[in-house]
């Protein structure tokens, strides 16, 4: 085995155990985390003009975000889930706009709406995380 093979091995590992030992609040900001960094990783691609490593980065970003709306519990969240749902959905479709048009702002949006989303998620009292 050689050495990048070992490093992404260990890694694999390593994030398969945080996400067994993660709460469902915890679980959600590494979702969150992860689609940040895909976004982070798309915009440098569009910068580069690899066009393969944007679309990568922006579908698992997609992908992600999905799952985050796939999670809500819109019966017992109410006005507040139905509001990320769409919400997310927003987020989706500014980035399959940013990939056909290739326009970081629209990135730089998502990733601000994240944030937020991020920063409200991180502010919810210990009591309350489930």
């Amino acid at each position: 085995m050689n050495g990048m093979t070992a490093i992404s091995a260990y890694r694999k590992v390593d994030a398969q155990s945080g996400m067994t030992d993660a709460s469902p609040h915890q679980l959600i900001t590494m979702l969150m985390d992860g689609a940040l960094s895909r976004i982070a990783g798309a915009k440098g691609a569009m910068t580069r003009g690899d066009v393969a490593a944007q679309g990568e980065m922006l579908g698992k970003a997609i992908s992600i975000i999905d799952n985050m709306r796939a999670s809500l519990d819109i019966e017992r969240g109410g006005e507040v889930a139905t509001r990320l749902r769409d919400l997310y959905d927003y987020m989706e479709s500014r980035l399959v706009e940013a990939a056909s048009s290739k326009d970081e702002a629209l990135l730089d949006e998502v990733s601000g709406l994240m944030r937020e989303i991020k920063s409200g998620w991180e502010a919810i009292p210990e009591e309350y995380r489930g």
